[in-house]
């Protein structure tokens, strides 16, 4: 998952930033609630992290920013107030939850998880496609019961394809999605995470999970079907590794 963390205290931004990429969410930071909106306006994220005391605007202008452009981004308010108050009027804002410092990390990261699958319309911690499942809670991919083990870009790719299930995703996507717009790659190494990814599944079990979208990019087959492409979709066959290496080369 890609999280922004709008926080003005470096301390604290270190200290939240490392606690999150431990349980491997990929972390982009803003100073200040300026900044913090123009990136949710800016890149695709999963969920904000906002700190309500901030450099320059405080965090409930930062909300009412972000719900005023339409941004449905989910974003939780963190902040030391305690009070029925404060909470009341970050989510008359339009935070989606309220976290109070000093937080407890596997509360933090469980609100995360739950707030992210409901907003892309799932009510458990496990997705599935198929014959696939991948557990947010410990990261794992099985097929049929058996462990499937991938890179951790490899795994990124195929939360994002489930979290955004039915939806055709560009190569841009990803590369935003794993590099958060620093020291991106060139484009095509996309196309080699997929089919590593397509590999493991395959050997698992469970064939063309992921399919090429003719000009447009990638998507998760949305009825668990492995041997019917979506209807009105135009679809091209998987590649073989070797097509591949050739292709990149």
């Amino acid at each position: 998952m890609r999280v922004l963390l709008v926080e003005g205290d470096g301390s604290a931004a270190r200290g939240t930033s490392n606690t999150l990429r431990s349980v491997g969410y990929m972390i982009d930071h803003a100073v200040t609630g300026h900044e913090g909106v123009e990136m949710l306006r800016r890149y695709d994220y999963d969920l904000a992290l906002l700190e309500m005391v901030l450099p320059d605007i405080d965090g409930y202008e930062v909300l009412r920013a972000a719900r005023a452009a339409r941004l449905d981004t989910p974003i939780v308010a963190m902040s030391s107030l305690n009070g029925a108050q404060a909470k009341v009027r970050a989510f008359s804002a339009g935070a989606d939850d309220y976290i109070t410092r000093p937080y407890d990390t596997p509360e933090l990261a469980a609100r995360i998880q739950a707030i992210v699958r409901r907003s892309k319309g799932y009510s458990q911690p496990v997705l599935q496609a198929g014959l696939v499942k991948l557990s947010l809670d410990s990261r794992e991919v099985t097929v049929k019961g058996r462990l499937v083990h991938l890179t951790g870009k490899e795994y990124m790719i195929l939360e994002l394809l489930m979290l955004r299930r039915g939806t055709v995703l560009s190569k841009f996507a990803f590369l935003d999605h794993l590099y958060g717009g620093m020291d991106e790659p060139e484009m095509k190494i996309i196309d080699v995470f997929i089919c590593k990814l397509r590999k493991k599944l395959q050997q698992a079990g469970a064939k063309n999970v992921v399919t090429t979208v003719w000009g447009q990019g990638y998507m998760l087959r949305e009825d668990g079907d492995e041997d019917a492409p979506p209807s009105g979709v135009m679809m091209s066959p998987p590649r073989s590794s070797e097509e591949l290496a050739l292709s990149v080369v």
